[in-house]
């Protein structure tokens, strides 16, 4: 599917952009299952569409920002998923690894006692500590609340973005993955190399 041009470089987080055949996985930072399968991804599927892999070129996988509101933390998480975005487009996987290697430390009841204002305190530290100190000021621009007493952050408008785009979809869940734009339900985030090798064995026609 279609992906706007200001995300291009930072939410295909493996293959290139040109690749015909697409894989888009709908991921929550709170969720433990999308975690599975974001190190799935990282391990196994990475090096196969990277130059010199088996489907260098053919294959690039989109990530799809997927809040899930009856976590109350998930808003956040993906805010500073997408400020990362902005600010360093190149380090958004590395960060996006990161948050979900210590997501326990923002499930509903490590949050339940602190304010918005200090979960996106602790999300700018855990960008100082991943991807740079240097990083962590404008980071910290894009999720502060602006003077309009209703106006959310300067990514919000990004966040609307991802939340109308499964929305439209029938995006319900995470993970939830699509393989050239139709949801694949057979893919599961207990699988491993073998169960991706059988499957881009079976999908990948070019």
């Amino acid at each position: 599917m279609a992906l706007q041009p200001s995300f291009q470089r930072a939410l295909v987080i493996a293959g290139t952009y040109e690749a015909p055949h697409t894989l888009e996985v709908f991921l929550d930072y709170v969720c433990p299952f999308s975690a599975k399968i974001a190190l799935a991804i990282d391990k196994v599927l990475k090096p196969l569409f990277a130059p010199g892999g088996k489907y260098a070129g053919k294959v690039k996988v989109i990530f799809r920002n997927q809040v899930q509101p009856w976590h109350a933390s998930s808003t956040f998480v993906h805010e500073a998923g997408l400020a990362v975005a902005r600010v360093a487009p190149d380090d958004f996987w590395k960060f996006s690894l990161a948050l979900f290697a210590k997501q326990g430390e923002y499930f509903d009841i490590p949050t339940s006692t602190l304010t918005p204002t200090q979960i996106r305190e602790k999300l700018t530290a855990l960008v100082a500590e991943t991807i740079g100190d240097d990083k962590a000021a404008p980071f910290k621009d894009l999720v502060t609340l602006k003077s309009s007493p209703n106006g959310g952050v300067a990514v919000t408008d990004d966040l609307k973005y991802t939340i109308k785009f499964s929305r439209q979809n029938g995006i319900h869940v995470s993970p939830t993955v699509l393989w050239d734009g139709l949801i694949a339900n057979e893919i599961s985030s207990s699988w491993g190399e073998k169960e991706w090798t059988e499957f881009l064995e079976k999908k990948v026609t070019v």
